[in-house]
């Protein structure tokens, strides 16, 4: 008999790839999750793993019953879901992970609706960017998240959410000429600030410069999106956004907004959510409440 919590190891170190990593995951030792994975592979009668340099990797007939497990997993948080879903109002904690572009225009709206519509639901929200929330999410200690697309990973499913279209930002001194589309060649040289490599828009970035050889004079890393707004309101200094935050500055009066363009450059968000647990009922609310703020200001 293989019992959920050896099922749950099995997963573990498929999708960490590293038992060390599997047993901080799982809040156990790495023997116990050692003795776990070898129980459930001597039930079987076959190896479920095979060891790398850089450390574990499923086996063909790993990877088939990998597969099996997470369905099995994911009907016994359905049946709890389900039983939970059962009472007169909804309750419940909801853990989300969003990205700071989306926490400036979109995160109060929905914030808002739910506690005035469900105010038995707990929200917590941590606001960062793509690499630490998707760990954050395999990790289940979010429930879901919204970053940029990305390849996607072993353990959670991926779904489009939004496209919207980059924007180049700056103040007054800029250059920017508000609400018209604009090119970033009639712009250069560039003193552009961009996120720091944890951010996967800053490859996409420095792609697009590289792609249509725009000259950029200086280049200023920063990882503090309020700052970013605040600096480029009061000097030279320009940065590329996502629309969806600039709803705020539509008047132009202390950002200019201009859509980039020839050619425009859009980004696409997706939401990620572990493969092996359904989202709550409190949490697939909250989502869809974030999913129409997002459409809203992607509307504009």
């Amino acid at each position: 008999m293989i019992s959920l919590r050896q099922m749950r190891s099995v997963v573990a170190v498929a999708e960490e790839g590293s038992f060390t990593r599997a047993a901080a995951r799982e809040n156990a030792t790495q023997s116990g999750i050692s003795q776990h994975v070898a129980a459930v592979e001597d039930v079987l009668g076959i190896r479920l793993f095979e060891r790398t340099s850089d450390g574990v990797l499923l086996t063909p007939a790993g990877n088939r019953y990998y597969e099996k497990v997470l369905a099995v997993l994911r009907g016994a948080e359905e049946a709890i879901i389900d039983a939970r879903n059962r009472r007169d109002t909804l309750s419940g904690v909801v853990h989300a992970g969003i990205m700071p572009v989306l926490a400036r225009a979109a995160l109060a709206p929905a914030l808002d609706h739910m506690a005035c519509h469900h105010p038995d639901v707990s929200i917590h929200i941590i606001e960062g960017y793509s690499g630490a929330l998707t760990d954050s999410v395999k990790a289940e200690e979010l429930d879901f998240a919204i970053v940029p697309a990305f390849g996607g990973a072993v353990g959670l499913n991926v779904r489009h959410l939004a496209q919207d279209r980059e924007m180049i930002v700056g103040g007054v001194q800029s250059g920017v000429v508000h609400g018209k589309p604009a090119r970033l060649q009639d712009l250069a040289p560039l003193k552009l600030v961009t996120p720091s490599s944890i951010n996967i828009r800053k490859t996409r970035i420095e792609e697009y410069l590289a792609t249509h050889s725009i000259r950029v004079e200086r280049i200023m890393e920063l990882d503090a999106m309020l700052g970013t707004l605040d600096f480029v309101a009061r000097s030279d200094w320009v940065t590329i956004l996502p629309g969806v935050i600039c709803a705020p500055d539509r008047d132009g009066s202390v950002r200019r907004i201009a859509p980039l363009d020839q050619p425009p450059l859009f980004l696409e968000f997706v939401q990620i959510e572990p493969a092996r647990r359904p989202l709550s009922a409190q949490a697939q609310v909250f989502l869809e409440e974030l999913k129409k703020e997002v459409a809203k200001l992607v509307a504009r």
